[in-house]
């Protein structure tokens, strides 16, 4: 069986390999303010669990993506019929709506048909949210494009596939990992499959806004950047307006379709914080198109052991957050409401200023909601565990899934690290991985910090040594620690756990805790009741008064 599945990932891969089009294009930011086809609803949807659509892409009887209206003859045989398929709500996990497919981690076809009167005049890209894990995407028979990554958004411009009538749109999503994935198959949270975040039909001009960024640079500057897409982008007059600070920003596009412009910080400017959240309305114009957004400014850089914003030093009091609804059934599919929901909890329940979105980028709801409720954020790619840091391949992916997540969400005030990964082994081929993401990092964002949640610890004389070479290229060492939950030690020794940080920057702890079963209480403190939780996070939060150069906490998990 796992001969035969291998075969099929193999199938699979080369069937991506050999597409035509552009592999992993990076989508428009900010959708909601374009003008958009919302295509959320009920979706028909076909399992495949030995991807027989793929592996038989060239046969009329089983080339699902096709989407054939049916036999033209008695002899005409079809092994699928999405007309008579059950249905699902998209953006949704299939884990949750299908019980037999709660735990499945294959393929599965879903088709939304949509009617056009006519021909729209603009160009047409069909933006996706997310689809986890890899997405194989048709309109009307013809394969527009495929994506992999699980967590940041794509688009493809699909202008000369629709027709006036009935369009077919097709969406095939595998949720099968491999050893060369990001991340792996080996994680622990949920995989939710499908396609968790909304699909759009966005209409642009011929020539249109792609993605800007906005920011402050230290106290004096302000500065934006816009690219633009399709076509005819050079020598474009570009405008910005922030109409309440009475900003106009003005430049040209150079031949590849940038405008790089900077004034002086407006006197009246109220920079973003978490207790004065100011969000300014900002207006991007360039040719015939024309985008809205809500921005805050503010600046996070580090002096010493000491992170700084808006230059004064602040301490980070947060949880980590994985991204799923609140509810009976986990879900993947996050809307405002859930996502204010769960930030509400942080906030407000548990008095946190910082949140640490793990392990990898959600939904851009979840950033734009803190924005406005004045929460800091750490924003992570899935860098995981044991991903094979010496693939050229493995690295290229991260690289994607790093820049489609910071070009989506740069202009998120709340936002103010973006993490590299996860607990990864200390192995060369591993630093000199994160030596390149860092780099990459910094060359789309410089206005924000560098991280990474370490585990490698070295034990000496009772301290715990936090040496691992990764430290020395980022902008915060944070480690992950159990003292007292994993291990022999006991509750009574973590108080007196002593640690060294040799970097001197800025040191916390990304990661604790102690699981409990909800009811179960025990005077003795047994591991998983109530009262060992309460005696855990209290032994561990003496601990941590005594770690030097520390910044601050992101216990696990909400």
């Amino acid at each position: 069986m796992f001969l035969k599945n291998l075969i099929l990932w193999v199938l699979l891969v080369s069937c991506i390999a050999s597409a035509d089009s552009t592999v992993y294009p990076t989508a428009l930011i900010n959708v909601g303010a374009r003008d958009a086809t919302d295509l959320s609803g009920q979706w028909h949807y076909i399992v495949d669990p030995l991807k027989t659509g793929v592996v038989r892409a060239d046969s009329r009887r089983y080339s699902v993506f096709r989407d054939f209206a049916g036999p033209e003859s008695q002899v005409d045989f079809f092994e699928y019929n999405f007309n008579a398929a059950p249905r699902m709500s998209i953006p949704g996990d299939w884990n949750g709506q299908d019980v037999s497919l709660t735990w499945y981690d294959g393929l599965v076809w879903f088709r939304r048909t949509l009617d056009l009167e006519a021909l729209p005049a603009d160009r047409q890209l069909l933006h996706i949210g997310a689809a986890n894990y890899r997405a194989l995407v048709y309109v009307n028979g013809e394969k527009v494009g495929e994506h992999e990554g699980g967590f940041t958004p794509f688009a493809f411009d699909v202008t000369d596939k629709l027709t006036a009538g009935r369009n077919s749109i097709v969406i095939g999503v595998d949720a099968e990992h491999s050893p060369t994935s990001v991340p792996t198959p080996v994680v622990d949270w949920k995989n939710f499959g499908g396609i968790t975040r909304p699909v759009h039909l966005v209409s642009v001009p011929d020539t249109y806004i792609h993605d800007y960024f906005l920011r402050l640079d230290g106290d004096d500057r302000l500065k934006a950047e816009v690219r633009l897409g399709g076509d005819d982008v050079e020598n474009r007059d570009v405008l910005i307006e922030i109409p309440e600070l009475g900003v106009a920003l003005r430049g040209k596009s150079d031949e590849s379709g940038r405008a790089a412009m900077e004034i002086g910080v407006p006197a009246d400017l109220q920079k973003w914080s978490p207790g004065s959240p100011a969000l300014y309305d900002v207006t991007i114009a360039a040719a015939d198109d024309s985008v809205a957004d809500r921005v805050g400014f503010r600046t996070v850089e580090v002096n010493g052991s000491e992170i700084l914003l808006n230059g004064e030093p602040v301490f980070l009091r947060g949880i980590s957050i994985h991204e799923e609804a609140l509810g009976a059934i986990p879900s993947r599919a996050i809307n405002e409401a859930r996502a204010r929901e769960l930030l509400s909890i942080a906030r407000d329940d548990l008095n946190a200023n910082f949140v640490r979105l793990a392990h990898y980028p959600h939904a851009t709801v979840m950033t734009r909601v803190a924005d406005e409720m004045g929460l800091l954020v750490w924003s992570e790619i899935p860098v995981y565990w044991d991903i094979d840091f010496s693939n050229e391949d493995t690295l290229a992916l991260a690289k994607q899934m790093q820049h489609e997540n910071i070009v989506r969400d740069r202009n998120r005030a709340s936002i103010i690290m973006w993490s590299v990964g996860n607990e990864t082994p200390q192995t060369e081929e591993r630093l000199a991985f994160f030596d390149e993401l860092i780099d990459d990092a910094r060359r789309l964002d410089d206005s924000r910090l560098v991280t990474a949640a370490l585990h490698n610890v070295r034990s000496e004389g009772g301290a715990r040594i936090v040496d691992d070479p990764l430290g020395q290229l980022i902008d915060v060492v944070a480690v992950n620690t159990y003292q007292g939950w994993y291990g022999r030690m006991t509750l009574e020794r973590v108080p007196s756990v002593e640690w060294q940080n040799p970097t001197g920057k800025p040191f916390m702890f990304s990661e604790f805790g102690a699981g409990a079963l909800y009811g179960f209480r025990d005077k003795e403190k047994e591991k998983f009741s109530e009262e060992f939780q309460v005696a855990y996070y209290e032994a561990t939060i003496e601990m941590a008064k005594k770690a030097p150069d520390f910044a601050g906490v992101s216990p696990r998990i909400l």
